[in-house]
């Protein structure tokens, strides 16, 4: 995979049209290397529309800076571009987001104009098959800005192997309210996985409907992990002042089913930051766990 610079954030539908090798049956063999490439738009203005239906749809508040999960979504167009081209290792299709981390350097308004990579990184195993990542950086002129890490799992044959990405290990015991924290049910819609699709462009066929789940192993649509951390954050963020500078690390656990109500529980914050988690509701089955370090 060779460099590439865009004049502009790719159309979806010039992806998808490079998509249906993702429906082909695979061989399901181990991926021994990544593609190299780093995609590029090199002068990026906010879609303002985009912008207001993304903050709609996860809650944040409009205040004229872009949020500090944004710009995971814009990437994601840059992401399946590449994941399309002959070269990827992995099916597009099924493919499952298990962690994401992202870092704001400092207030970034929603009128300023950045440049935009991702490349392809950090190949390891994991017990139910391969992991990766996607590492995304944004700049205004020559100041770093924004950073990103999704990190997705191709789901192959079972491995004996016994790795960090293991689901047996053991999980935290479930966060209980605290005073001075968040503790909130939010009730999540069936149709949430496609309206989000359609405002980031992610159609994982995991997220859009019950039927096209199952073909992945899933009983119902699953909501988008970006969605989840999104909106949690949206919610912490109207509760506190979240300093300029910070970074947002999450790790997704359980799926969430379409439709769910779900709790989402932090501790108060202190000079580090803030934990974070989503459960079920009225269980301690976790759907994410989650820290906002303050920087």
């Amino acid at each position: 995979m060779s460099d590439l610079q865009f004049q502009e954030l790719p159309k979806l539908h010039t992806t998808y049209a490079n998509v249906i090798k993702s429906l082909l049956p695979s061989a399901d063999n181990k991926a021994t290397s990544l593609p190299s490439g780093v995609y590029t738009v090199q002068k990026l203005a906010i879609d303002q529309s985009n912008l207001r239906e993304y903050r709609k749809i996860c809650g944040f508040v409009d205040d004229g800076r872009v949020p500090a999960t944004y710009f995971a979504v814009l990437s994601q167009t840059l992401q399946m571009n590449m994941m399309a081209r002959h070269d990827f290792p992995f099916a597009m299709l099924g493919l499952v987001h298990i962690a994401n981390s992202v870092v704001q350097h400092r207030v970034i308004f929603d009128t300023e104009t950045v440049s935009m990579s991702v490349r392809l990184d950090n190949l390891q195993p994991h017990d139910k098959g391969q992991q990766f990542d996607f590492i995304t950086t944004v700049s205004v002129a020559d100041e770093l800005v924004w950073q990103g890490v999704s990190t997705y799992l191709s789901r192959q044959k079972k491995s004996k192997q016994r790795t960090a990405g293991d689901t047996k290990q053991l999980v935290a015991a479930k966060m209980q309210p605290v005073a001075g924290g968040v503790a909130q049910e939010i009730v999540i819609d069936e149709d949430i996985g496609r309206r989000y699709a359609f405002v980031s462009g992610d159609f994982n066929l995991i997220h859009l409907h019950p039927l096209s789940a199952r073909a992945f192993g899933f009983p119902r649509a699953i909501a988008h992990g970006m969605w989840t951390k999104a909106r949690s954050l949206a919610i912490i963020s109207r509760q506190y002042a979240l300093p300029a500078a910070f970074r947002v690390d999450v790790s997704f656990k359980l799926p969430v089913f379409l439709p769910s109500t779900v709790e989402l529980i932090s501790d108060e914050p202190c000079q580090l930051g803030i934990e974070f988690a989503m459960y079920a509701k009225n269980s301690d089955k976790t759907h994410l766990l989650g820290t906002i370090a303050f920087l």
